[in-house]
C-alpha cells in the first residue's frame, strides 16, 4: 500500500450507472495501491461489488420524480432537515476519520445541486484543513440538464474555481469535447484532465461461455425507466427479422416484481414461438453482449462502454426524460459515425423499433479502437501522481 487515502463520493439518484463508474474507478485506485473509502449516497443495489478499503452507505436518497428538484429517502418521504443533517454528520465524521489525501467528488458542481447541505461543508472543511487534500471532480463525457441556462453554468464554473484542483472527465475528447455541454471549458483547460471512458475491465466476457449465443439481449439499466422500452420489445419481436433467435429481456434491479410479472404475462401472450425470456440484471452482461446478435437498450454511459467494448451490433433508445440530453447527445454522435442504430425515445413503437433491428441486423459490427476505453486505469493514476506529490 502507498499509504495514500482518497475518499470518493457519489450520489446516484435514478440509475445506478453513478455508483458503477465510481465502483469501476475505486477498483482501478485500489489496485494500484490507494487506500480508498467509497461513500455513497443512493439506494443501495443488489449484487454490486465494491473493491475498497471501506464503503460507507449514507441514509439513501433518491429522485422524487424526473425533474430532480424532490429528494425523498428510503420510504419514499420527501427529506426533512432531520434527515439532512444526519446525513451532513456523518459525511464529516468519515472524512474526519478517513484523513484523506484527496477527496473525489463524483458529478458536483456539474450536478448533483441537490447534494449542496453535506457537499459544501465538506468542501469548506478540507480547505481549511491542517492537512489540505488535492481536491477532485470527476464527471462523465456529457454533462445532464442545465446546458442552455447561463446562469447555472457559471454558477458551476464559480463552485468549480472556488474548491478543486482537478477536473476528471471520464471521456475522449475525439469522441465528445467536454465544452458541448460546458462551456466555460476552455477557462478551466489547464485543470482539465480527460481520462478517456471508464470501462469494468473486471467484467470481461468468460470466453469459453456461450451464454447470450446468437441472441438480442435488451437492456435497461437499473430499469427505473425501462419499461416503455422493455414492452415495445415485446411486442416488435414478432415483426422483426430476428424472431426467430432467443430474445432475452433485462429488466433491472430496481423494477417492481408486478411490473416483471406484467412484463412476462405480455410476452407470453405476445412474443412468437416463446422465444422471449424476461429477467433480472445479470453478473455476465458483458458475456452476453460479446455473444450476442444485437443488443437493444438505452443510452447510459457504462451500457453504451459495454457494448463499444463488446463491438456488438446495437439499436439505443436515450432516455429522454425531463431536461436530460446526456443520453441522446451520446447516442446521436455514435449513430452519425455509423457505429449504432438510434430510435428517439418520443418515436418509440413496436414498428419503429422493429425496423431499427432489421437495419441493424444488416449492419457491421464497429471497430471502436480509436476510442479511449482505459479511463478508470488513468484516472487511478492522476490520482495516485497527485497525491505523491503532497508533502504529508
Amino acid at each position: 500500500m502507498s499509504g495514500k487515502r482518497v475518499l470518493l463520493y457519489v450520489q446516484h439518484l435514478l440509475g445506478i450507472g453513478h455508483l458503477k463508474r465510481a465502483a469501476t474507478l475505486a477498483d482501478a485506485m485500489t489496485c494500484i495501491g490507494l487506500e480508498v473509502t467509497l461513500v455513497s449516497g443512493g439506494i443501495e443495489v443488489p449484487g454490486m461489488v465494491i473493491n475498497a478499503s471501506r464503503v460507507v452507505q449514507l441514509p439513501p436518497a433518491s429522485a422524487g420524480d424526473l425533474s430532480f428538484k424532490t429528494l425523498v429517502d428510503a420510504g419514499g418521504k420527501p427529506v426533512d432537515e432531520v434527515w439532512k443533517k444526519k446525513r451532513r454528520d456523518l459525511l464529516l465524521q468519515t472524512w474526519q476519520e478517513t484523513d484523506p489525501h484527496a477527496i473525489v467528488v463524483e458529478l458536483f458542481p456539474f450536478g448533483r445541486r441537490q447534494m449542496r447541505f453535506e457537499l459544501l461543508p465538506l468542501l469548506d472543511a478540507a480547505l481549511g484543513a491542517r492537512h489540505r487534500p488535492v481536491m477532485v471532480s470527476s464527471v462523465r463525457d456529457v454533462l445532464g440538464g442545465g446546458q442552455k441556462d447561463s446562469v447555472r453554468q457559471y454558477k458551476m464554473l464559480e463552485l468549480f474555481e472556488s474548491y478543486f484542483d482537478h477536473l476528471l472527465v471520464h471521456g475522449d475528447p475525439l469522441l465528445i469535447p467536454f465544452d458541448r455541454t460546458f462551456v466555460h471549458a476552455a477557462r478551466i483547460a489547464g485543470k482539465l484532465h480527460y481520462t478517456g471512458y471508464v470501462v469494468d475491465r473486471a467484467r470481461s466476457p468468460n470466453i469459453g461461455s456461450n451464454a447470450g449465443r446468437d441472441e438480442v439481449i435488451v437492456s435497461v439499466g437499473g430499469g427505473a425507466v425501462g419499461r416503455p422500452l422493455l414492452e415495445a420489445a415485446i411486442l416488435a419481436q414478432p415483426l422483426s427479422t430476428l424472431a426467430r433467435h432467443r430474445w432475452r429481456l433485462l429488466a433491472g434491479s430496481n423494477i417492481a416484481d408486478a411490473d416483471l410479472a406484467d412484463l412476462r404475462t405480455l410476452a407470453s401472450a405476445t412474443a412468437s414461438g416463446g422465444r422471449v425470456t424476461v429477467e433480472r440484471n445479470r453478473d455476465d452482461f458483458s458475456g452476453l453482449l460479446a455473444n450476442c446478435c444485437l443488443s437493444v437498450s438505452q443510452g447510459g454511459y457504462n451500457t453504451i462502454m459495454d457494448i463499444l467494448c463488446a463491438g456488438a451490433r446495437a439499436v439505443v433508445v436515450p432516455f429522454a426524460g425531463g431536461a436530460e440530453i446526456e443520453q441522446s447527445l451520446r447516442a446521436r454522435l455514435l449513430a452519425e459515425r455509423g457505429w449504432i442504430e438510434m430510435v428517439e425515445e418520443a418515436q418509440l413503437g413496436p414498428r419503429t423499433l422493429a425496423d431499427a433491428i432489421n437495419r441493424a441486423a444488416l449492419g457491421v459490427p464497429s471497430k471502436t479502437g480509436s476510442v479511449n476505453l482505459n479511463g478508470a486505469q488513468n484516472g487511478a493514476a492522476m490520482l495516485a501522481q497527485w497525491t505523491s506529490e503532497l508533502p504529508w
